[in-house]
Protein backbone atom coordinates (compact mmCIF):
# COMPACT_ATOMS: atom_id res chain seq x y z
CA UNK A 1 0.00 0.00 0.00
CA UNK A 2 2.93 2.66 0.91
CA UNK A 3 4.52 2.00 -2.60
CA UNK A 4 0.84 2.64 -4.63
CA UNK A 5 0.84 6.08 -2.41
CA UNK A 6 3.96 7.00 -3.03
CA UNK A 7 3.45 6.38 -6.78
CA UNK A 8 0.45 8.70 -7.20
CA UNK A 9 1.71 10.86 -4.61
CA UNK A 10 2.20 14.54 -6.18
CA UNK A 11 6.08 15.04 -6.95
CA UNK A 12 7.16 18.34 -4.80
CA UNK A 13 7.70 21.62 -6.95
CA UNK A 14 10.63 21.80 -8.85
CA UNK A 15 11.26 25.24 -10.61
CA UNK A 16 11.67 23.71 -14.11
CA UNK A 17 12.78 26.95 -16.09
CA UNK A 18 16.54 28.71 -15.59
CA UNK A 19 16.25 32.73 -16.47
CA UNK A 20 19.17 34.44 -17.70
CA UNK A 21 19.14 38.14 -18.59
CA UNK A 22 21.08 38.96 -22.06
CA UNK A 23 21.53 42.50 -23.43
CA UNK A 24 21.96 42.39 -27.72
CA UNK A 25 24.95 44.07 -28.71
CA UNK A 26 24.57 47.81 -29.95
CA UNK A 27 21.20 47.88 -28.50
CA UNK A 28 19.20 49.83 -25.69
CA UNK A 29 16.97 46.32 -24.65
CA UNK A 30 17.43 43.44 -21.95
CA UNK A 31 16.03 40.45 -22.74
CA UNK A 32 14.68 37.78 -20.30
CA UNK A 33 15.33 34.63 -21.25
CA UNK A 34 13.96 31.41 -19.61
CA UNK A 35 14.84 27.74 -20.72
CA UNK A 36 12.78 24.92 -19.72
CA UNK A 37 15.02 22.48 -18.06
CA UNK A 38 12.24 20.12 -19.16
CA UNK A 39 11.85 20.28 -22.74
CA UNK A 40 14.87 22.45 -23.96
CA UNK A 41 17.54 20.33 -22.87
CA UNK A 42 19.81 17.95 -24.86
CA UNK A 43 21.80 15.43 -23.03
CA UNK A 44 25.70 15.80 -23.48
CA UNK A 45 27.73 13.40 -25.19
CA UNK A 46 29.13 11.77 -22.34
CA UNK A 47 26.10 11.39 -20.71
CA UNK A 48 27.21 13.19 -17.43
CA UNK A 49 25.26 16.34 -18.43
CA UNK A 50 22.58 18.22 -20.40
CA UNK A 51 23.34 21.08 -23.23
CA UNK A 52 21.61 24.34 -24.32
CA UNK A 53 21.63 26.15 -27.29
CA UNK A 54 19.19 29.19 -27.36
CA UNK A 55 18.59 32.39 -29.54
CA UNK A 56 17.29 35.44 -28.67
CA UNK A 57 15.55 38.35 -30.18
CA UNK A 58 14.26 41.62 -28.82
CA UNK A 59 11.55 43.60 -30.38
CA UNK A 60 13.57 46.63 -30.65
CA UNK A 61 17.05 44.92 -31.82
CA UNK A 62 17.55 43.71 -35.07
CA UNK A 63 20.55 41.44 -33.93
CA UNK A 64 19.96 37.93 -31.85
CA UNK A 65 21.73 36.60 -29.04
CA UNK A 66 23.08 32.92 -28.53
CA UNK A 67 23.73 31.19 -25.42
CA UNK A 68 25.01 27.98 -24.95
CA UNK A 69 25.00 26.46 -21.88
CA UNK A 70 26.60 23.01 -20.33
CA UNK A 71 25.09 21.81 -17.12
CA UNK A 72 25.88 18.74 -14.80
CA UNK A 73 22.96 16.24 -13.60
CA UNK A 74 21.28 18.10 -11.20
CA UNK A 75 20.81 21.48 -13.90
CA UNK A 76 23.38 23.86 -12.45
CA UNK A 77 25.38 26.04 -15.09
CA UNK A 78 28.96 24.64 -15.44
CA UNK A 79 29.65 26.82 -18.56
CA UNK A 80 28.02 29.74 -20.12
CA UNK A 81 28.62 31.70 -23.29
CA UNK A 82 27.27 34.16 -24.92
CA UNK A 83 27.62 35.38 -28.53
CA UNK A 84 26.41 39.01 -29.83
CA UNK A 85 25.44 40.08 -26.18
CA UNK A 86 26.21 40.59 -22.89
CA UNK A 87 24.50 38.83 -19.49
CA UNK A 88 22.91 41.53 -17.53
CA UNK A 89 21.24 41.01 -14.04
CA UNK A 90 17.78 40.67 -13.07
CA UNK A 91 18.24 44.18 -11.52
CA UNK A 92 19.28 46.08 -14.86
CA UNK A 93 16.16 44.23 -16.32
CA UNK A 94 13.84 45.42 -14.01
CA UNK A 95 15.64 49.25 -14.33
CA UNK A 96 14.75 48.55 -18.07
CA UNK A 97 11.34 47.74 -17.83
CA UNK A 98 10.72 50.87 -15.52
CA UNK A 99 12.06 53.10 -17.91
CA UNK A 100 10.30 51.70 -20.52
CA UNK A 101 6.66 52.11 -18.43
CA UNK A 102 6.13 48.42 -18.41
CA UNK A 103 6.80 47.50 -15.20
Amino acid sequence: MQFLKRLFAPAPPKDRALVLYVKPKACNEILKVRIDTMNELSRSDDGEGFFVRKLARGQRCPFQVEIELALDRNHNILEKTITNGTEATAEEYEAFLAAQGGA
